[in-house]
């Protein structure tokens, strides 16, 4: 499961497409006038070193293509065609013939490609485009100035996460939702096929290690199966050693198998967890506990590869990193993150934030785009136990004019709500940081830098409540006339940003002058927070990206401290 591109969604036949390609920045839309240059590294976008290419001048368009053979032993199987992301616009050709069209950046999309293969090598081109200075669009952190400044970095352009093919039999398991159930012990199964369904059977099982906690056979008269599974479980004593949580991070392994008599058709692996997130009388819940929030602002950039992970190690690498210095959690700041990420936040126990990337322009079409895209990622990622929160706005990017723009509201509202009816498992923060209109969560993002008037604003549950009254950065107010106000749990999102990176050009929103002051400076601000006014905290920030150094560790993952003295700190434990 670690190298496959889908962790969720396993099948024991693939192949990946990643690894040289030729490209061509020519902006044409027509085929037959590409001239090639070779080589491109896939999945490194052009932009980035690992790429081969490292250009980051505009590139409105770029073009790849790549010759693959098939596997002899897929037999007559269909042939399916994924990519884990392209930025922003892609149009997909398979000997000569388009395949797939798709839009949005941040989103997997796939093509059955069987009716266009030939004899022998196949001819995969890929179109992306991606106005460098269209602001309409989801973008998140990307530049859109020639070189980056302030807090947004260099643009990643075209294929940026992993391409593959997979066979599958003509009716087979399209997708799933897994739900839990805590208190019921239980999950909701929500099953989709492609193909003729009818007549065949699906077996799910539910089992830890070697333990078989549910298995079930159904039987299939349409292409949806709908159903809620108990587990075998002696009450709460068992449940202990089922609940998911980052000090025990139990997961459950889940078997499909769609069979039509004896045949099998198709074999999905995948994982589940059980646990509950909840928000209720000012506190953060986790599994029905009061649960202190201990996060860092991580925005998911490598030097060398930009938003593509350099390596599957470096995310796992990531989750490791976080956790060794005191982390139960992270806010993915404006990226959707590799899904391989995500399946180590689950193995290994670490909770997160999905942070939608922000577009900057407030019109119909950003709001289609935004939309649009925030409905695949939830769609692609639901099935996470590590995400506990989705994050629809950030700091009003996007809807600038939130205090008199009742159009602006409205938005944010909708969003808010839409996400709360696709999955209300979760909490929804509808704008992160200030001008909150809907949200679970009163969010905060304060960076003064002395950790006394932390404590006198953060201190006590009334000091935070006052707080929320008054305008903190950017004379931006934390609540609105319209807010919508019901005990939420009051949590700082962004503070501190201390840098330290001697003999370099870069800036934070503090300087410390060493090692040692900068452990002090955390510390102070950690004790500050953690006195019980709020339900907890997200540092500014895992690690240094690009211009903005002020990391706990530097761009390359090396930590500026020890790891011990920063989770000590972190869990302010001094």
């Amino acid at each position: 499961m670690t190298d496959y591109p889908r962790p969720q969604h396993v099948r024991s036949q693939w192949q990946s497409l990643n690894g040289s390609w030729e490209y061509s920045f020519q902006d044409t839309s027509l085929l037959d006038k590409v001239r090639w240059k070779s080589s491109i590294q896939v999945p490194f976008p052009p932009e980035s070193e690992l790429s081969g290419v490292n250009d980051q001048s505009y590139h409105p368009v770029i073009w790849y293509q790549k010759a693959f053979a098939l596997p002899k032993d897929w037999g007559k199987q269909r042939i399916h065609l994924h990519f884990g992301a392209v930025d922003y616009s892609a149009k997909v050709w398979v000997n000569g013939q388009l395949v797939a069209t798709h839009e949005g950046g941040h989103t997997p999309f796939s093509a059955d490609i069987t009716d266009v293969l030939v004899k022998g090598k196949q001819t995969i081109v890929v179109r992306a485009e991606d106005d460098p200075l269209d602001l309409s669009k989801p973008r998140g952190k990307q530049e859109w100035l020639k070189d980056p400044h302030a807090i947004w970095y260099p643009r990643t352009t075209g294929i940026w996460q992993s391409v593959w093919l997979e066979p599958v039999s003509e009716t087979h398991i399209a997708n799933f939702r897994i739900t839990p159930k805590f208190m019921e012990f239980a999950f909701g199964l929500d099953v989709h096929l492609s193909g003729d369904a009818k007549g065949s059977s699906l077996e799910v099982t539910f089992l830890q290690g070697k333990n078989v906690l549910a298995s079930d056979t159904y039987s299939l008269d349409s292409n949806q199966l709908q159903r809620e599974v108990h587990l075998s479980v002696n009450g709460f004593d068992d449940l202990r050693n089922l609940m998911w949580s980052p000090e025990h991070p139990n997961l459950i392994d889940v078997s499909f198998k769609l069979k039509r008599g004896n045949e099998i058709l198709d074999k999905v692996e995948s994982y589940t967890a059980l646990r509950k997130v909840e928000a209720r009388a000012g506190k953060f819940f986790l599994n029905n506990h009061p649960y202190f929030l201990r996060m860092a602002l991580d925005q998911g950039y490598f030097d060398e590869s930009l938003l593509a992970a350099p390596s599957s190690e470096a995310l796992k690498k990531d989750v490791e990193l976080a956790k060794a210095m005191g982390f139960n959690g992270v806010r993915k700041h404006q990226k959707i993150e590799d899904p391989r990420y995500l399946y180590w936040a689950d193995k290994l126990g670490l909770l997160v934030w999905e942070e939608m990337p922000s577009a900057y322009h407030f019109n119909p079409t950003a709001i289609h785009h935004l939309t649009k895209e925030w409905l695949e990622v939830m769609n692609r990622d639901y099935n996470h136990p590590c995400i506990v929160a989705w994050v629809c706005f950030n700091e009003s990017w996007g809807v600038p004019d939130l205090p008199h723009s009742a159009k602006q509201r409205h938005y944010v509202a909708g969003l808010y709500h839409l996400t709360k009816s696709l999955d209300s498992t979760r909490l929804t923060i509808g704008n992160d940081g200030w001008e909150h209109v809907e949200t679970d969560l009163l969010t905060i993002h304060d960076y003064h830098r002395d950790a006394d008037k932390l404590a006198e604003r953060y201190g006590t549950t009334e000091a935070s409540w006052a707080t929320t009254d008054t305008i903190v950065e950017h004379g931006r107010a934390i609540l609105l006339e319209s807010t919508v106000l019901n005990n939420q749990p009051i949590l700082l999102t962004e503070f501190g940003g201390i840098r330290y990176k001697p003999d370099a050009e870069g800036w934070g929103y503090q300087q410390a002058e060493s090692p040692e002051a900068l452990l002090e400076t955390y510390a102070d601000m950690i004790t500050a927070i953690s006195n019980g006014g709020l339900a907890g905290f997200c540092y500014t920030q895992f690690a240094d990206t690009f211009q903005e150094q002020n990391g706990l560790l530097y761009s390359d993952r090396r930590p500026k401290l020890p790891l011990e003295a920063l989770a000590k700190a972190t869990r302010n434990a001094r």
